[in-house]
């Protein structure tokens, strides 16, 4: 199956399971957005500190324009395989296509600073 237009680019298994568990801190302690609307909000306000993107997302179109809004905006992004998990580590009962950390959480920032500074490292 080819990838999806919006993926730029491979995210490591290990570093999507870190966001995966940044995103759980932030939702426990810190402040996200959730779902590609509030996303795109925040991203567009400059409220984003860290976009997080499921791969598996069908249409994928719903995705399209956050890696370029995101790369204008100079906000970090990544993927994870499964919207499914994305959607539990921030709590949910269902799927996220989508989540946006405007805050880490209290204790979260070095998973944070780590995960920011692998990033620009993963685009070719």
């Amino acid at each position: 199956m080819a990838k999806a237009q919006y993926i730029r680019f491979e995210t490591p298994e290990e570093l999507a399971e870190k966001a995966l568990q940044l995103a759980q801190g932030a939702h426990l302690k810190g402040k996200l957005r959730v779902g590609t609307n509030e996303v795109t909000k925040s991203s567009e306000r400059s409220e984003a500190k860290l976009v997080i993107m499921a791969e598996d997302v069908d249409p994928p179109e719903i995705l399209i324009h956050i890696p370029m809004l995101c790369e204008e905006k100079r906000i970090p992004y990544l993927y994870v395989q499964k919207k499914q998990r994305l959607g539990q580590a921030v709590g949910l009962n269902k799927q996220a296509a989508s989540v946006a950390i405007v805050e880490p959480g209290e204790g979260n920032s070095p998973l944070f600073e780590e995960i920011v500074r692998a990033i620009p490292g993963l685009k070719k």
